[in-house]
């Protein structure tokens, strides 16, 4: 189903390191009524100066942002106080990424890491899946999820977090 597309502009702020945009109370109305929820994370698409991006609105310090990364506005830090044209709509696409096969096999080989794993939320989850899969080369695939299996097992850090 064709969500809503919304277009408005606006300035780019920015709060620590992190540049992003508020949404128009309309908009953001909207964007909670089409996901169902005005709690958690809530996944977007749209194009940023006709770039398409795909983002998740995030609520922090009492207000909802649209985080403006690299990957959508090429060095986004320095274009803070430029106003953006942005289209938004909600974005209902499935994002959960595939266990990577060698992750799924060391799960299953260390009960601990597999309890621990499914106790953990689904977005926790995605995270550990997301970070090995962005990984490269066999050596490193496999020396992070070492790590990984290690940690679930309560054994060191992993992706800068302490035991799950």
């Amino acid at each position: 189903m064709a969500h809503k597309v919304h277009s408005f502009q606006a300035e780019i702020e920015i709060i620590g390191i992190n540049p992003y945009v508020l949404l128009p109370s309309e908009v953001l109305n909207d964007l909670f009524e089409q996901a169902g929820k005005s709690k958690g994370p809530i996944p977007v698409k749209g194009k940023i100066n006709n770039k398409p991006y795909q983002q998740t609105l995030m609520k922090f310090r009492e207000k909802w942002r649209l985080y403006i990364n690299t990957t959508m506005l090429p060095n986004s830090p320095k274009h803070v106080g430029e106003t953006i044209h942005i289209q938004i709509s909600f974005d209902n696409e499935d994002r959960t990424l595939p266990m990577q096969p060698v992750l799924e096999k060391a799960l299953a080989e260390s009960k601990q890491a597999k309890t621990a794993f499914a106790s953990l939320s689904k977005s926790r989850q995605q995270e550990i899946i997301r970070y090995i899969s962005y990984l490269k080369t066999e050596e490193s695939i496999e020396r992070n999820i070492a790590k990984a299996i290690a940690f679930l097992e309560g054994n060191g850090r992993f992706a800068g977090r302490d035991k799950p």
